[in-house]
């Protein structure tokens, strides 16, 4: 924090970001680049034009703190069972219909953000509370990425793992220091069309796909990937096929991807809800597509969300909803039928945080 320059009480000055001759300013660090007024805010409503410098308006200020399992995120290769202690902000870059925390990321009432707790004192309470890791999630952390990037800092320090939940909306400029101090992610991957981008999303899928490459080549984080599957929207099997073929070519056919359930909220609730046959369906594509980890996710099935030896197809680690039962993982994650390496993050076993999901008060 103490190379942040304090503006006020809850707000600092931005990165990313430069001066236009027209006296604007450009916000840099997604690839929206807002132009703003003097006292104009960006699409994503917390990073704004102050006396002529973007200024992040949420810093220190979070809409809640809660402790979930870690394959919540969903992360089913990142230290299975353990916990991780997870926030956010107000506010989105992305403008989708279909938003299933749109009451987070939709906000544009900073009294959402009623949760006062500086970087220091998230790692103190996550330390505090057992969690292997801190996620920066509910809405995107890309957009409050001064605050995430301050707090991710003192957690490595203090031997905590960070993890994003983010749909990878962020610019080239801004990649490289955002994810140097991850070390998991999951890309909310939204379809594999730019017509569903553009019409739901209000944004555009080449940057996603660029950013998906930039972690995978360039970074050592570790990598999921989820599509939320909308019926009639992003569901078809030629879709599914051709996102499977992108992720297998250009990210590794060991990538897992995680396909979860539309339940109608926000701006699309005249959808139905997807079918789990539709999950099954896609899963059974996109492993026929040579995909080694397909997760099916907001439904009830066991064999969906359990990982497989992608050798000899031995169970590896059970799974129902986020409680762990047999585990077939060696110490260093490899199996003990086969003896091939599953890939991912594993120490010493499964973790015994189980489903509990518990609200945490930071002072």
């Amino acid at each position: 924090m103490a190379e942040r320059q304090m503006l006020e009480a809850g707000v600092i000055r931005g990165q990313w970001w430069h001066r236009l001759e027209s006296g604007r300013v450009q916000c840099d660090l997604c690839p929206r680049f807002c132009k703003l007024s003097e006292g104009q805010r960006g699409f994503c409503f917390i990073r704004q034009n102050r006396g002529g410098a973007i200024a992040l308006t949420s810093y220190g200020r979070a809409s809640g703190f809660c402790i979930d399992p870690i394959e919540k995120k969903p992360l089913n290769h990142f230290y299975p069972g353990t916990s991780v202690l997870s926030f956010g902000t107000a506010g989105c870059n992305l403008g989708c219909k279909f938003c299933q925390n749109w009451d987070i990321s939709k906000a544009k009432e900073m009294d959402r953000l009623q949760d006062l707790a500086m970087p220091e004192a998230i790692v103190d309470a996550a330390i505090e509370a057992g969690c292997r890791s801190i996620a920066y999630t509910y809405n995107d952390p890309v957009i409050f990425a001064e605050y995430a990037i301050d707090t991710a800092k003192i957690a490595r320090q203090r031997g905590v793992k960070n993890v994003a939940v983010t749909a990878g909306y962020i610019s080239a400029e801004a990649r490289p220091e955002f994810y140097e101090h991850l070390d998991g992610v999951n890309v909310d991957l939204k379809a594999f069309t730019e017509r569903f981008y553009k019409k739901l999303c209000f944004a555009e899928l080449a940057p996603v796909l660029d950013t998906l490459r930039f972690i995978r080549h360039e970074t050592d984080v570790w990598l999921e990937v989820t599509t939320l599957l909308i019926p009639g929207q992003n569901d078809d099997d030629d879709e599914i096929a051709r996102l499977a073929d992108w992720i297998a070519e250009n990210l590794g056919k060991e990538t897992p991807l995680h396909l979860t359930a539309f339940h109608p909220d926000f701006k699309m609730t005249d959808i139905e809800a997807t079918p789990p046959e539709t999950l099954t369906r896609a899963r059974a594509t996109a492993k026929g597509r040579g995909l080694a980890h397909v997760y099916t996710g907001n439904v009830h099935d066991a064999a969906g969300q359990s990982t497989f030896c992608a050798s000899c197809d031995a169970l590896l680690i059970e799974r129902d909803w986020y409680e762990l039962g047999k585990w077939g993982l060696g110490g260093d994650g490899d199996c003990l039928k086969c003896g091939a390496a599953l890939t991912g993050r594993f120490e010493g076993g499964k973790g015994d945080w189980g489903s509990r999901r518990r609200r945490l008060i930071i002072r």
